[in-house]
């Protein structure tokens, strides 16, 4: 228990921390713009009728009713029992009506659709079930006052509207997929306005829809998609001066809080806890906890206000089983990173890290590249902190983004395959030697490559090599003598590709004299000489002037 010198200390040096990063600049980010008419669609029984005449001048409502009551002057459109789904956001919502109609003297079409700037959907269960809604979707009960306080709210989502773009993405390094291959849906499952769909081999990001929850940047393996509200070097920045400052002040067990509220710090918690404001929790990952760490933070807590939508937190949740994994592999305590809420709060300051060096680090590159050089920082102070022998290697969860590849050698055919799908170049060629090479660092553990791989030859194992040359080492996983052409003696493939493509067309008709057998044994240019020069070949219908041309 911090004493009363120690409390005033702590006090003081956390006013001068935070005095510190209150003026710091960030770099800005792009908008998106939104445009509301105060067109709105009305869903819903009874109540749909009752808001409709509620709508002041300056909104435009249309009905979608399940009943046959209107209001004069307002356009209706019948759901007749049919499916309705909602697409888009303010400014931009289409309603569709699927189905045949019951009423057959209606003759409705099959499908309709209403355009939207806004809706306000009243029906029994709110047909957008996604746990962050779009802009401009208002669900409400039925009661007066809470079909009044609906409208209230409409009435000020006309104009013209700005935003931040909390995103950018690089679709190169993506581990989504390949060659028509689905991998990482990392991003898709921890979206909680569901602004992220799948895009053949790369996604796409709706950024009318995101609402900057950030759990997108916090899964992905690969830093492909990344948070510029603020950008992570800017946060990185903003932690180091805090702990430094706080440090030389004479502060004692720093302990960072990152919040989304404003009603997260109170001046009844210990003065050792140092608020860190973030839009919302899932904007910060793994990097961002072990950096703090490594600056000198005794223990990082994410304070969770009840407001964390679940595919947010089952990301936290993953991310801190590795962060902890990781910190306990070098020795450190368990739940040095934790989730706490509002009832734990106040006596969430144990266990704490030992005393460490700062690191100095700025973490101005990707997310791998800030993350390794926490690890790398933690691991070398272990050495220093701890009397003890440490471990070189971590085994992980299912799930970390850090890892091995392993590949059965007798079933390999280094056909390649594998090289070509990975996005992180973990696996590379052996350029002019029939090799797979292997970069640890660099493996997302995504499965992109044990998903293409035609013979089932290649896994993964997840875990972290501590040691950096060892993971930054390129090993070979597989090699074979290369076969060289029976006609010229270049090497052209594997030993064990010709024998299987040996194997596979035995039998077949048009290798059944020794002649064709042999022109599988040679490389592209001598194969297409034999064709030319075999006239047997060339009376079976093949085109001599088309094969030399």
């Amino acid at each position: 228990m911090p004493t009363m010198i120690s409390e005033e200390m702590n006090q003081k040096a956390r006013d001068a921390a935070l005095a510190a990063v209150s003026a710091m600049s960030v770099q800005p980010t792009s908008l998106i713009q939104y445009e509301s008419r105060g067109l709105v669609a009305i869903i819903g029984g009874e109540a749909a009728i009752q808001a409709a005449a509620m709508m002041p001048g300056n909104l435009k409502p249309h009905l979608i009713h399940e009943g046959k009551g209107s209001v004069d002057g307002v356009p209706t459109t019948r759901m007749r029992q049919r499916g309705i789904h909602i697409d888009g956001y303010l400014g931009n919502f289409t309603i569709t009506l699927e189905g045949v109609s019951p009423d057959a003297e209606a003759k409705l079409d099959d499908t309709e659709s209403v355009k939207a700037d806004l809706v306000l959907d009243l029906s029994d269960v709110p047909i957008l079930k996604m746990p962050l809604k779009p802009p401009g979707y208002m669900s409400s009960g039925v009661t007066e006052s809470e079909l009044q306080a609906a409208v209230d709210e409409l009435a000020f989502m006309t104009g013209t509207f700005e935003k931040p773009k909390f995103f950018e993405y690089n679709p190169s390094i993506c581990a989504h997929g390949r060659s028509g291959i689905s991998a990482c849906t990392r991003c898709i499952d921890a979206c909680p306005a569901e602004a992220i769909s799948s895009l053949a081999e790369t996604i796409e990001v709706e950024p009318h829809l995101c609402q900057g929850g950030g759990a997108c940047a916090t899964a992905c393996p690969s830093g492909a998609i990344r948070y510029v509200y603020p950008y992570a070097d800017d946060t990185l920045a903003l932690m180091r001066r805090l702990l430094r400052v706080y440090i030389e002040q004479g502060g004692e067990q720093p302990v960072v809080v990152f919040h989304a509220t404003e009603t997260a710090m109170s001046e009844s918690y210990a003065t050792n806890l140092l608020p860190v404001s973030v839009e919302e929790l899932g904007s910060v990952g793994i990097e961002i906890w072990l950096s703090a760490l490594a600056y000198g933070a005794r223990s990082v807590l994410l304070f969770d206000d009840g407001n964390v939508p679940a595919p947010v937190s089952r990301e936290i949740g993953q991310q801190l089983i590795t962060a902890n994994e990781i910190l306990t592999g070098m020795g450190y305590p368990a739940d040095t990173v934790r989730c706490v809420d509002a009832h734990s709060f106040v006596q969430a300051q144990q266990p704490l890290m030992p005393l460490i060096t700062p690191a100095k680090y700025a973490g101005a590159g990707g997310k791998r590249q800030t993350v390794f050089l926490a690890i790398d920082a933690l691991y070398e102070q272990a050495f220093a902190t701890m009397d003890k022998s440490l471990p070189q290697m971590v085994t992980l969860s299912a799930g970390s983004p850090f890892g091995a590849a392993e590949i059965d050698e007798k079933a390999c055919t280094l056909c390649m395959s594998c090289v070509s799908a990975c996005p992180g170049k973990a696996l590379q060629s052996g350029q002019d030697v029939p090799q797979v090479r292997f970069i640890e660092s660099n493996c997302l553990q995504c499965g992109l490559c044990s998903s293409t791989c035609p013979e089932d030859a290649i896994s993964i194992a997840p875990r972290l090599l501590f040691d950096r040359e060892s993971r930054n080492h390129m090993t070979t996983l597989h090699e074979e003598e290369p076969f060289c052409c029976v006609s010229c003696g270049k090497p052209f493939a594997t030993r064990s590709v010709i024998s299987n493509m040996l194997a596979k067309l035995d039998g077949h008709w048009m290798f059944t004299d020794e002649r064709s057998k042999q022109r599988l044994k040679m490389c592209d240019d001598c194969r297409v000489v034999d064709v030319i020069q075999d006239d047997d070949m060339m009376g079976k219908g093949i085109d001599r002037d088309r094969v030399t041309h």
